[in-house]
């Protein structure tokens, strides 16, 4: 998977990036902790119990195949991206692959609608047992409270909305760094048991547990999906934008890897599995010092980083959607100064606070990672069907063989989804198509009153 041209185009000079209304002012650092500090959101901190109860004490199993899929959606996103550089992702690869207007708003929709999902699902994990440590205050609220600010720091400006994100990448990571330094060192001290690792529970099924394990898992890795609605924003994304993608998940994923080991030595998996807190229960049994305060904090900075980083992604897939006429007009709107889709921000914020009273954090979380499955099914398919889009600029090439392994992984993972998940979104998608509806009828309006 390297970047070259695409050989099928007659050679010509390099295209110049696209106009764009917004601010291109993200470099490739920026871009590579904006996905890093996504895909390293609350999954990993809040899912490792989850994962344990279903695998046991070999956690590391499927949170490596949910890596190895991710990846195989990754090469599609990297080719997409750098042939077709534009804020509305995957809604705009669906257009152009199948010229359905339906469809596009459909994933477009999908994406939206994942997006504001997970940011009311982050915003009740901060609100939980992390925050509790410091603070006795009820969820609900303390849930409003924290998008609202999201929201405030989101207005001010993507540049600066990176910048919060790079400082807090960098304390999430060291959250997981010193689980696994944790993990060393209760093995050199003689303590824990590494047999463990390898253990699965009794009286299941080796590869339904891990399968099983692998969807939670996979919550876990997505997030990258979401820099595909910054593109406008990136300077040289054609050449930043895979490096960045597959560094940051690659990163993520030994780090992951790594955790998951680090939690089966330490702790018992029916210990982790009980926990809404399992790493905290890594440093209360690793027992060198390390504060409860302390680590709870990084675990809230981890929560905070994923649910900002997933509405801007939001804010910009509405605005995406606008500028195609396939959502209100007003989401299109910007700041003068500030260049940033302040309605958009707005409403994609109120949406995630109603849904803060609609569910749990396992609930909304399941329900995130079926609208996305649809989306990368949509992205992988566009991928070969847009094969024949010849361009002149030089743009990621992934191997034929990729999408296809993608679209079966998709296809695997959406047959483990619950008939309650399936349901949830259904009623999502619904809405989405009754809004689809009402702005086809403004824009006929509209185009006859033109006329």
């Amino acid at each position: 998977m390297t970047q070259r041209p695409d050989t099928s185009a007659p050679p010509a000079a390099p295209e110049a990036e696209p106009d764009t209304r917004l601010k291109r002012s993200v470099g490739g650092r920026l871009l590579y902790l904006f996905i890093l500090g996504d895909v390293l959101g609350a999954g990993v901190y809040a899912l490792v119990g989850e994962v344990a109860g279903e695998v046991g004490g070999a956690i590391w199993v499927p949170l490596l195949v949910a890596l190895l899929l991710s990846l195989l959606t990754a090469a599609s996103y990297a080719e997409l991206v750098t042939k077709y550089p534009s804020a509305g992702g995957s809604a705009v690869f669906a257009e152009k692959a199948f010229r359905r207007p339906e469809i596009a708003f459909l994933v477009g929709f999908c994406m939206l609608a994942a997006g504001v999902t997970s940011a009311a699902g982050l915003a009740l994990a901060f609100a939980g047992d992390y925050l509790g440590v410091f603070l006795d205050v009820p969820a609900v609220p303390a849930a409003l409270v924290f998008l609202a600010l999201v929201a405030a720091l989101n207005a001010r400006g993507i540049q600066e909305s990176l910048r919060a994100n790079m400082v807090m990448t960098l304390v999430e990571s060291s959250g997981l760094v010193l689980i696994v330094v944790l993990g060393a060192l209760v093995l050199g001290r003689g303590d824990g048991n590494v047999g463990r690792v390898t253990e699965f529970p009794e009286g299941t099924s080796m590869a339904s547990a891990v399968l099983a394990a692998a969807v939670l898992a996979y919550y876990s890795f997505v997030g990258f999906e979401t820099s595909a609605n910054v593109a406008e924003e990136v300077r040289d994304v054609r050449r930043v934008y895979p490096r960045a993608l597959f560094g940051a998940l690659l990163t993520a994923g030994v780090l992951y890897v790594l955790v998951g080991l680090a939690a089966s030595v330490v702790v018992d998996p029916g210990q982790l599995a009980g926990s809404s807190g399992p790493l905290l229960e890594v440093v209360r049994a690793a027992d060198v010092g390390v504060p409860d305060r302390l680590f709870s904090a990084v675990a809230l900075v981890a929560v905070a980083n994923g649910a900002l980083l997933t509405m801007i992604m939001a804010s910009r897939m509405a605005f995406g959607l606008a500028e195609q006429r396939l959502l209100p007009a007003a989401l299109g709107r910007v700041l003068p100064n500030r260049r940033t889709p302040w309605v958009a921000i707005v409403v994609t914020t109120a949406v995630a606070m109603v849904l803060t009273a609609t569910g749990d954090l396992a609930a909304l979380a399941n329900t995130v990672v079926l609208l996305l499955l649809l989306v990368f099914l949509s992205t992988n398919t566009a991928v070969l069907v847009l094969r024949r889009d010849r361009v002149a600029a030089d743009h990621f090439r992934a191997p034929v063989v990729l999408p296809w392994l993608a679209i079966a992984s998709c296809v695997l993972l959406l047959t483990r989804q619950t008939a309650e998940t399936w349901l949830r979104a259904a009623v999502l998608l619904a809405i989405g198509l009754v809004l689809y509806l009402l702005s086809r009828l403004a824009t006929r309006r509209e185009e006859r009153t033109a006329a």
